[in-house]
């Protein structure tokens, strides 16, 4: 079992940067990919980011690229989510994700197995 915590949402005005922290609870987060999705109100829950066991290879959503970066330090068993640029439509709760497969570098929600419990970004205009 994997337990993941989200810090780091806030209140920003647009055009600021915000950086997110996901801390997992497992020495086995190593091997984990690793995903930020994120949930607007009265919409579906959708893709952010996704970064592979290693930090070597990510993926981003059309929306974010080239403004998000997602990045992990494996040693502090922490991943990232750097927030720069964002626009009023970035407004959201943020949920980190863990997959331990390798079919979970993905974006689909259903690839991963373990999810926090979502930090709230509000950016206003």
């Amino acid at each position: 079992q994997v337990q993941l915590v989200e810090s780091g949402g806030g209140l920003v005005q647009a055009g600021g940067s915000l950086r997110l922290s996901c801390a997992a609870s497992a020495r086995t987060f190593s091997s984990y990919s690793m995903a930020w999705f994120r949930q607007a109100p009265g919409k579906e829950r959708e893709f952010v980011a996704v970064i592979g066991w290693s930090g070597g290879i990510t993926r981003y959503a059309d929306s974010v690229k080239g403004r998000f970066t997602i990045s992990r330090d494996n040693a502090k068993i922490t991943a990232y989510l750097q927030m720069n640029s964002l626009k009023p439509e970035d407004t959201a709760v943020y949920y980190c994700s863990a997959g331990a497969s390798v079919a979970s570098f993905t974006d689909k929600i259903g690839g991963y197995d373990y999810w926090g419990q979502g930090t709230q970004v509000i950016v206003s205009s």
